[in-house]
This record gives structure tokens, sequence and C-alpha cells, in this order.
């Protein structure tokens, strides 16, 4: 036993991720428009880390040691997303 930490006092890192969407409406005739929408994901490309190793007391050289080696679940890198929608 190493320590005397209590259970679940570790925290991991935390996740942050802003999504963006902007859209524009044009009537071209008095029956058909135009729409063309951009969406952004993860805007300002926040790399979210998975949760570290649970062995805390693993040798340092150790492939198992709390080292962080992902990205958390539901993370995205920046992607941009266009769309064109006519409408008549």
């Amino acid at each position: 036993m190493v320590g005397n930490v209590g259970r679940n006092s570790f925290r991991g890192p935390r996740f942050f991720q802003s999504d963006l969407a902007v859209m524009k409406d044009t009537r071209v005739t008095e029956n058909l428009s135009v729409r063309f929408r951009v969406d952004v994901f993860n805007i300002f490309n926040k790399v979210n880390m998975g949760n570290p190793g649970s062995c805390v007391d693993c040798p340092t050289n150790s492939p198992s040691g709390p080292k962080i080696t992902s990205l958390a679940r539901g993370a995205l890198q920046r992607q941009f997303q266009f769309s064109l929608k006519l409408q008549f």
C-alpha cells in the first residue's frame, strides 16, 4: 500500500468543447430560396485528453504507469461541415 489518499480523490483533465453554427437564408425568387450553413465542431481546437492509468505505484518505466495515452470519450478535433439547401 502506498500512502493514504482516499478513494476517487484524483481527477482527470477537464473536458471543454465549444461548437458553432452559422446560417444564411437568401431568397432567389418568390418561390425559391437558398440556405447556406457552416457548422464548426470544437471551434477552439482544444485537445481533450483521457484519464491517466490507474496504477500509481507502478515503476515509472512501466508501460502501465499513470500516463495519458488517449483522447477523452467523445472528444473531436476541429471539424468543419458545410451545407447548401435549396427550398422551393
